[in-house]
Formats: C-alpha cells, structure tokens, sequence
C-alpha cells in the first residue's frame, strides 16, 4: 500500500511539473495586448512611422493594437519609459546614459538618425559671440536632455566653469520662447525650434559642434525585450520601412514634418537636412560617443562619480536586434 502511495505522489508529482512547464512556455510565448511607442518632432522618421501606420500594418493580424504618446523631448521620453507609461521610447544618447546611470531599465536598440540637432543659440543684436561671453549670463536649457548636455560639454571645452553661467531649466520651447522675449541671454537649442528661431527672428548658432551632438537612440524597456524580443525586431522593421523612406522621398519627408510638427517647410528643410540617417545599427560608434560625453558628466556631477561607463554603455547599447533585422537580409 505505501508502495502504491509513492508512486501516485510521484506521478502526481509529474504531472503537476508538466502542467506548471507548459504554462511557463505558454505565458512566455505571449503576445503583447498592444505595444506603446512614443514619437517626437526632433525624430523625423517616428513622425513617418506613425503617420502611414507601419506598425498598425505589421501588427494588424497579430490583433496587437498601437498606442502612441508624444514626446516634448527626451527627458519626457525617458519619464514615460522609466514609469512603464511606453514600451519603446526616442531619446538622445547621452541624455539616455543618465537614466540608464540613475538604474532605468531600458536598453538602445537601433539608431534613429545621427542628428546636428543642437548648438548654442543667442538673438540676432546679441554682443555674445562667443561661449566665453556666456560668464555671468543666463542660458536656458532643458536638464537631462542633448542641449543641456552640449552646453556642459561647450562650456568645459571652452574653459568656463558651470558656476558662472546660470542655467535656467525650461522645456525646448519654452527656451525658445525665452530668448526670444529676452527673459535669457542664450538658449542650449534643439531642432525644429532652433531651426524656426533662426528664419523667423535672425537668431545666430554661436556655437556649433556636431560630434556634441549624441545620436537619436530608440530605447526598449528591458522586461518588454526580454519577454517580446521577436517584437522588438519587428518593431526595428517598421523603423526601418521609414527611415528608408525618409531617404527615398526627402522632398515628400520635409512636407511631413512640416505638417506634423507644424512648422514651416523652410524650416523642416534645414531640420532634416541636419539629420543623417544612413546607420541604423548602434555599435562601438555610439558605446565611444556616450563615453566621451559622460566622462563632462561625471566631472559635472551629473552622473555619479563611481559609475564605470565602459560598463554602463555595453549594458546599455544592444545591436542584436538590428543586425539580425538589417545586416541579416
């Protein structure tokens, strides 16, 4: 009897293992109810995706809906990721670093464009020419974000101390709107304001330096890529579709932006002509980049001093859903 005892609990024992491994497999093998993205007007080729419904088409049989939001800039874009508000979010590189710094759990997996999205703006009758002038000065600038990230690095390259220049934190526009009516000196800018500022009111680049500029990263939540990764690659799919478009149809993409971001067409030209997008897939270009630039981070305080950014970009920069999507046609 107490034979015939151990063999039922083994094999109940069995079945129970059985049961409990194939709803593993089968919750793992889940698909997403929706996937939630953001897109922004200082990402041209989201505007494209979202605009022709790329993803709608990719995802329509598989019964997954799309849920958008909109981005002001990356800091928001990086909010909405850090909170689980989106799956997948468009965000500056460096600016990506410091959430990743701060512990976000989110990775980069594909490059949306390699932008000279900002510089250092001042008014047309300005007597700043140069970043030096910046001494004494207010400077709007939006904390956590590329500009915010260009003026620390201007600043330490040109030998002037962050305490000298009172940064006034506002949103892109808002800093914009700023220098315009005089409440600041100069403005860290970003594209498509700064591209509007320039045609509209005669304001002048001071300061332009393109490798301060960090790439256009589309970052995943990590949970997201590790239950969904054959959505992420198919997400870089629908990414693909349009950045290829955008640089099939560049006359056709200025009216695009134009009429999204409602703006000028003159000045969604100078945006997108600013903007290259011939390297989708992140790499060893970016990991170098992000380095650079957290090193000012680092000396800034802005990134905790004990932080091994060699570490932090290889966590952060994951190419492997891009190759196998560009690189393994």
């Amino acid at each position: 009897m107490r034979k015939l005892t151990s063999i039922l609990a083994i094999s109940l024992l069995g079945i129970l293992l059985l049961i409990s491994g194939c709803s593993s497999n089968a919750k793992s093998e889940e698909k997403p109810e929706k996937i939630r993205l953001d897109y922004a007007y200082y990402s041209p080729t989201s505007l494209v995706l979202k605009k022709f419904g790329y993803l709608e088409d990719e995802f329509k049989d598989d019964g997954i809906a799309i849920e958008w939001t909109l981005s002001q800039g990356s800091n928001k874009a990086l909010e909405f990721l850090n909170s689980n508000s989106v799956d997948f979010g468009s965000a500056a590189g460096a600016a990506t670093l410091i959430s990743k710094a701060n512990g976000a759990p989110i990775k980069n997996v594909y490059i949306a464009n390699k932008p000279e999205w900002t510089a250092l703006v001042t008014s047309k009758d300005s007597n700043i020419k140069s970043v030096k002038d910046l001494k004494g000065k207010k400077v709007a600038a939006t904390l956590g974000t590329d500009p915010y990230i260009f003026l620390l690095r201007a600043l330490d390259k040109e030998g002037v101390a962050v305490d000298d220049v009172e940064i006034v934190n506002l949103q892109h526009g808002d800093g914009a709107t700023s220098l315009t009516n005089g409440s600041v000196d100069a403005w860290a800018g970003l594209d498509p304001h700064m591209a509007r500022l320039e045609i509209e009111t005669g304001a002048e680049l001071f300061y332009r330096n393109p490798d301060f500029n960090t790439y256009g990263f589309l970052n995943v939540r990590e949970d997201f890529a590790e239950k969904h990764p054959e959505y992420v690659q198919r997400v870089i799919k629908a990414y693909e579709k349009a950045r290829q478009w955008v640089l099939d149809n560049p006359e056709e993409a200025v009216k695009l932006l134009a009429e999204e971001a409602s703006i000028p067409e003159d000045v969604a030209r100078i945006q997108l002509e600013r903007n290259d997008f011939t390297e989708p897939v992140p790499g060893d270009v970016q990991r170098k980049a992000l380095i650079e630039a957290g090193k000012i981070l680092v000396e800034s305080d802005v990134i905790d001093s004990g932080a091994d950014l060699e570490e932090l970009t290889s966590k952060l920069i994951d190419p492997s859903f891009a190759e196998k999507e560009i690189e393994g046609k």
